[in-house]
């Protein structure tokens, strides 16, 4: 079937998704929904996004920054929630959502979650670390106490300092110790008194309550100003059963308010008893230990006498050393001159100058030694050169042809010819002089026997 464009029951997409707005708006305006957290998502911007499930559907959930700072704890993946909001339709994707203002975990109550959440991130980051505690004071002069001036707790305090330690100086810095607005005045509590008063310890206590009332105590804001605070800090927050995180980042703990007087304030009967007794056992060990040296100096005075004969003593005494160090000083400076005369001719006799004279005149003689046998040796093979240079000339073919001897060769084989046989008329042959060469062409061949066949062994040899 074709549309008709006339007909009134088509719509727009943007007439289509008004329309569904507004009947989901108007037909949820609030609605409470249980299901597990998923996909959750806190940009920069503060919004927290999750989508909310359940075995069989999800819906996309939006809690934007305001009322996120609200909660007390932080929503996570796989928490079963029930949450609080409206529907609303966003229109640019056509898709629905809730729109947040209340989440509260299943199970465990949002206080409880946000406390453990809290303990978790802090003893991360080392706020409870043991080796951060410091000690207190043994004896405070000055308190300051951070609690509400009409609670119980700052009566219980006043109590038990003044029965303990009547003079103590306290200092009571009131806050709000339970609402939305009793940890930032906790907290600029204990930043104030380290930037302004001089006291030796802070004390920071309420009396107890339910986990709602103590909320404050338990923070990230207070542990930290506890942990930052360069005086030590005592918490005293609620009954001996309560546990907050302030218990947990102080450097001590008190289960009440009076508990924190009691550790801070020692009394003061008890430390005036214990210096009355330190003052007897004092007066005691004194009277001993003066008739204990009367008795000494009553023993050395006895035995002491008159001084001015031990002085006479010394100053004989003091004569007679002095001629024995005369006498020895005189041996020994006899004795050392001596031995530094022998020295000296020991040292003459063997004065380095002379010795190096000697050996001067040893190395002058054995150079020119040297040089005489070189120039002996270097004559003596000059000569045998000279010898051996006459004998190769002696032996070299060239001084025979000057005797008047010739080589004949054949030509154009250039072979030596030695017997008259080996040629015949018309061969042609070169003949070698001492000063030239010949070329000659043979015509009368006269073979013979050897000659100098007959020449004794010794002349052959020469040749």
């Amino acid at each position: 079937m074709k549309a008709d464009p006339d007909k009134t029951g088509i719509f727009s997409v943007s007439e289509l998704t008004r329309r569904i707005q507004s009947l989901l708006e108007d037909t949820f305006p609030f609605v409470w929904v249980e299901g597990e957290i998923s996909n959750f998502s806190m940009p920069s911007s503060g919004h927290y996004y999750m989508t909310l499930k359940d075995p069989e559907a999800q819906i996309r959930s939006v809690m934007f920054r305001m009322q996120a700072r609200n909660l007390r704890f932080r929503p996570e993946n796989g928490m079963n929630v029930l949450a609080r909001g409206r529907i609303s339709v966003y229109a640019p994707r056509g898709e629905y959502q809730l729109v947040l203002d209340h989440i509260e975990p299943l199970g465990a109550g949002a206080l409880a979650l946000a406390f453990e959440q809290t303990k978790k991130k802090l003893a991360a980051m080392g706020v409870f670390d043991s080796d951060l505690k410091r000690p207190l004071p043994f004896l405070p002069q000055r308190v300051a106490v951070v609690t509400s001036p009409t609670g119980a707790a700052i009566r219980d305090f006043l109590k038990v300092a003044g029965r303990r330690f009547g003079n103590l100086d306290i200092t009571i810095v009131p806050v709000r110790v339970q609402g939305d607005q009793a940890a930032e005045d906790i907290t600029h509590a204990i930043q104030l008194i380290n930037r302004e008063l001089q006291v030796d310890v802070i004390v920071v206590t309420r009396g107890g309550g339910s986990m709602e009332d103590l909320q404050a105590f338990n923070e990230e804001s207070v542990a930290l100003a506890i942990r930052a605070s360069s005086i030590p800090v005592v918490s005293a927050v609620g009954h001996e059963i309560d546990t907050t995180i302030a218990d947990l980042a102080a450097d001590r703990r008190a289960p009440t308010p009076s508990a924190a007087a009691e550790i801070l304030i020692a009394e003061k009967a008890f430390l005036l008893n214990r210096l009355n007794d330190f003052l007897e056992r004092l007066k005691t060990a004194a009277s001993l230990r003066m008739a204990e040296n009367s008795r000494m100096l009553h023993n050395l005075s006895s035995r002491l006498k008159d001084p001015r004969r031990r002085i006479t003593d010394y100053r004989i005494r003091l004569d007679e050393l002095h001629g024995r160090l005369f006498r020895n000083t005189a041996g020994a400076l006899k004795h050392h001159r001596s031995r530094l005369d022998f020295e000296r001719r020991a040292l003459s006799a063997h004065n380095p100058v002379e010795a190096f004279k000697l050996r001067r005149r040893e190395l002058a003689y054995t150079s020119a030694a040297l040089i005489n046998a070189i120039e002996a040796f270097i004559k003596k093979h000059r000569i045998d050169v000279v010898s051996f240079e006459r004998r190769i000339q002696d032996l070299s073919p060239l001084a025979v042809l000057e005797r008047g001897y010739s080589i004949t060769r054949r030509i154009p084989k250039k072979s030596i010819v030695t017997e008259a046989s080996t040629l015949g008329p018309g061969d042609l042959v070169e003949v070698l002089l001492a000063h030239g060469s010949l070329d000659c062409e043979v015509q009368k061949a006269k073979p013979g026997s050897k000659r100098f066949r007959s020449l004794p062994h010794s002349r052959k040899n020469q040749v």
